[in-house]
């Protein structure tokens, strides 16, 4: 009978501590974000990250989906359904540009205003994305996407200040010294970009979704 009781006791004060060692392992782990509010996770060390790692979203929080979006056909000084057709002759007048800057990043600079004219008709801007998906295809006659083009489309509108000063980093245009990019935005959303074999419209090298949330009131 005793040892039937030893052994008992020996169970239920492993059990015991397994519990309390599970627990603290449960309550020492980061909080989620508080309802109504978007927490980005960033790379540890880095001042000027491009990407976040990862988001968390609090409960109740409100936001927004764009449909995938492409750019908008801007330069009438190109063949109809080109590539150069779809350069935004407001940023790049005449349709012409600069040395160094490839037709992925003007395409991708075109896309991104046209993100930014969605979000704000939503009561939303730039700041407020927090989640991208980036759709690239291989540009005529090459064999890969433009992914060096595009990231530097990206710097210009997000992921353009230094984390600890909170000033704005000059971002390059082509291959022009760096400047201060088109729109000063600290937002790193999470973000995932992807060749593939082709977009839905003639010409198309970039097609981009965002997913952004309503402000906090």
């Amino acid at each position: 009978m005793r040892r039937r009781l030893l052994i008992g006791l020996v169970v239920v004060l492993i059990a015991s501590c397994s519990f309390t060692a599970g627990a603290a392992g449960w309550w020492d782990r980061p909080k989620p974000p508080r309802p109504g509010t978007v927490v980005p996770a960033l790379p540890a060390g880095q001042s000027n990250p491009m990407i976040a790692s990862g988001v968390g979203i609090g409960a109740d929080t409100p936001v927004y989906k764009t449909s995938g979006i492409g750019p908008t056909a801007l330069n009438p000084g190109a063949p109809a359904g080109s590539e150069a057709s779809y350069v935004d002759s407001v940023v790049f007048p005449g349709g012409t540009l600069p040395a160094g800057v490839t037709i992925t990043e003007a395409q991708g600079i075109n896309v991104l205003r046209r993100i930014g004219e969605n979000l704000q008709a939503a009561g939303l801007s730039y700041a407020d994305v927090y989640t991208m998906r980036v759709f690239l295809q291989n540009p005529a006659g090459a064999t890969a996407a433009d992914f060096a083009g595009w990231n530097r489309a990206y710097r210009q509108y997000f992921a353009n200040t230094d984390l600890t000063t909170g000033s704005y980093i000059p971002v390059p245009l082509g291959t022009a010294p760096p400047a201060k990019p088109f729109v000063v935005n600290k937002s790193r959303p999470s973000r995932f970009a992807l060749e593939i074999e082709n977009l839905p419209v003639t010409g198309w090298l970039v097609e981009v979704e965002v997913d952004a949330a309503y402000p906090k009131r």
